[in-house]
């Protein structure tokens, strides 16, 4: 079992890294399919998984954590089950969406149970690193029963981090935190991240997931409808146009000349510039040079309009 404070490990990639995989995973309960034929593998480094509500996110984090068997398929912590598998906690943290504290706890009493249930050789000391992590030191001696569901959210990330866990798993994990407070979270998941630790991080609300992490694994009805970076995902949606804002030092010109290129389908003159619409992203991207080299004209700006993961989301959960 690993020594070493999250605290310290936040600032350098100090541990071996752990890798989740899930095979052919599905999880029913009678004639309901929650999850259905789930593959994939998650490495160092922070994961958005995004999907509506009633998506299946939870029910897929829950089986990673092993609190649920797959009714098919494996899932796997560095090449061992997580299923009935409590060695695996001593590498993993969860958080889950549903609160489970003890109202009558004190913040420390709280993460220095999880450290304790841990049997870290210095439990007190680890409870008051993860304690500090999360920013709850001046309310760590209240009551939980007395806290805003944000400071509650925080002291139950601190437990899952109180044993410095190489994958961490969070089920909506900004839920009730103030902006301040999010905007910590979020910066603390970033060092987890770049410290070489597996993160995933479940949300419905697509603003999160963009500013965490640029990877995603997205769920629509129980399926992964696509895998990878947002953006990467975006281009490749070749039977969706793409929307370009481009400025230029003659844009009615290059306005012209671009309605003759084949990868165009429209090209809308504003005073701010135009709003290109194109079929084919790389066909586009390499003809406007082109375009305009032989016209003559200097292009000014580049801008991608609908290369956002709001874009990604929309197109996989109506498609």
């Amino acid at each position: 079992m690993t020594t070493t404070s999250p605290a310290t490990v936040a600032g350098a990639p100090t541990v071996a890294a752990s890798t989740l995989d899930l095979a052919g995973v599905s999880r029913w309960y009678g004639n309901v399919v929650a999850v259905n034929d789930v593959s994939m593998r998650l490495g160092p480094g922070v994961t958005g998984l995004l999907g509506p509500n009633g998506a299946g996110k939870t029910t897929l984090l829950h089986m990673m954590a092993g609190f649920l068997a797959p009714s098919r398929g494996t899932v796997a912590l560095d090449g061992a089950p997580t299923w009935r598998n409590p060695e695996v906690y001593r590498r993993l943290g969860l958080v889950s969406e549903r609160e489970a504290v003890h109202s009558f706890l004190t913040a420390y009493e709280f993460v220095l149970a999880s450290a304790k249930l841990h049997r870290l050789p210095d439990p007190k000391g680890a409870a008051r690193r993860a304690i500090a992590l999360v920013e709850m030191e001046d309310a760590q001696n209240r009551r939980i029963g007395t806290y805003s569901k944000g400071m509650r959210q925080r002291t139950r990330v601190a437990a899952a981090l109180v044993h410095d866990p190489q994958v961490l798993l969070l089920d909506e994990p900004f839920n009730g935190m103030d902006p301040r407070q999010r905007l910590h979270m979020m910066e603390l998941l970033h060092r987890l991240g770049g410290a070489g630790r597996t993160i995933l991080f479940s949300s419905h609300i697509l603003e999160e997931v963009e500013q965490v992490s640029g990877t995603v694994q997205v769920m629509v009805a129980g399926r992964l409808a696509a895998s990878g970076d947002f953006r990467t995902i975006r281009r490749l949606m070749t039977n969706r146009p793409h929307v370009f804002a481009v400025r230029s030092a003659d844009d009615r010109a290059l306005a012209v000349a671009l309605m003759a290129e084949p990868s165009v389908t429209g090209v809308e003159l504003g005073r701010t510039g135009l709003t290109v619409r194109a079929g084919d992203y790389g066909a586009f991207t390499r003809a406007l040079p082109r375009i305009a080299l032989a016209k003559g004209i200097r292009v000014q700006q580049l801008v991608p309009e609908d290369e956002s993961l709001e874009s990604v989301f929309s197109y996989l959960v109506e498609a």
